[in-house]
């Protein structure tokens, strides 16, 4: 008996270790620590096993012993291994590459706005920022065929940018249905920083509970409360890491669920540089260590616009002209020589 005992107790324990499959599988954890996680954004196994134990404890107030424990428990039932080069040529594959209407600008951008990526775009007020997002919302939802992503978009509007009214004019350029494209176009006004975050992690709600095939997520603007909420040098610290880990949750969506991440950043005028243009987007090394690609966008002559390739990990330094009427982003028509 006690040897069919401990077969049987062998047994139990080895389907108690394969159901761990989710937060809530996890031992010795109840339902308000696994709500205050799910609170915290540790929604799945991996941003559980890659967490620190002083994260952990901070959002469920468990002690730290058991904060390890779980976080060894989810890294042990995860496959956290090295891919091979040919295996990443293969994920790949899965990219999706958004048009923004104009060729010039996709050429830059080497073919599209890409998924499972941050492109953050920084520049002046008037520099088409908010136009190439609102764009990127409506192309998004032509085909892939056809230059977009077959999906829909969600819009985090910071700064109250967003207008049905110009959707339908973009919409109407691409010669699509405004009010399909309008329902297809998720809006959400953040009213300061930490709502801004929330609405981030909420995202994924969109996509487990009500089935919604996202495929583009706009911030407009990535650091305009972060700005207006952390002054001085003394909260600098706090500002970047909360920003650090806004755009780490953005692009594990983005890897997650191959989805294209647009951002887009204001600038500051250096009063110390005396060649060359002082304008520097906001949010330092973190942002621009964390975004995919960065271009910085500014006015041209005759009404059109510049984009120049700050950043990219395997597109060279250029730029592209294109211009933004009724219809969105187009290719700007510049007069023969």
């Amino acid at each position: 008996m006690k040897k069919d005992e401990t077969e049987n107790g062998c047994e139990q324990a080895s389907e108690e270790k394969k159901k761990i499959i989710s937060v809530a599988d996890l031992p010795g954890i109840g339902p308000a620590s696994i709500d205050k996680l799910s609170a915290a954004g540790f929604n799945d196994l991996l941003s559980v096993a890659v967490a620190t134990p002083g994260e952990i404890v901070g959002a469920t107030e468990m002690s730290e012993a058991t904060a390890k424990k779980i976080i060894a428990i989810a890294r042990a039932n995860l496959e956290m291994d090295f891919a091979s080069g040919d295996e990443m040529m293969r994920r790949r594959e899965k990219i999706i590459k958004i048009k923004t209407g104009s060729e010039e600008l996709d050429k830059l951008f080497g073919g599209g706005v890409e998924t499972s990526a941050i492109t953050e775009c920084y520049g002046q007020f008037g520099s088409g920022k908010t136009q190439l997002g609102l764009t990127l919302a409506v192309r998004c939802q032509l085909p892939v065929g056809q230059g977009g992503a077959g999906g829909m978009a969600v819009f985090i509007d910071t700064e109250g940018t967003f207008r049905p009214e110009r959707i339908v004019q973009i919409a109407k350029g691409a010669n699509m249905d405004p009010d399909e494209v309008l329902k297809n176009i998720k809006v959400a006004r953040a009213f300061n920083a930490d709502h801004q975050i929330l609405l981030a992690e909420k995202v994924e709600d969109l996509i487990k509970k009500q089935g919604l095939n996202v495929k583009l997520i706009v911030v407009d603007s990535l650091t305009a409360h972060f700005r207006a909420e952390y002054i001085g040098r003394g909260t600098l610290a706090d500002r970047q890491q909360k920003i650090n880990k806004h755009m780490h949750r953005l692009i594990k969506l983005g890897d997650q669920y191959n989805i294209a991440i647009y951002v887009t950043n204001q600038v500051m005028a250096r009063p110390d540089t005396f060649f060359g243009d002082p304008t520097e987007a906001i949010g330092g090394h973190i942002v621009g260590h964390n975004s995919t690609y960065r271009v910085y966008l500014r006015r041209g002559k005759k009404g059109t616009r510049v984009a120049k390739m700050v950043d990219a990990p395997n597109i060279a330094e250029s730029e592209a002209i294109f211009a933004v009427d009724e219809g969105g982003v187009r290719d700007a028509k510049l007069p023969k020589e």
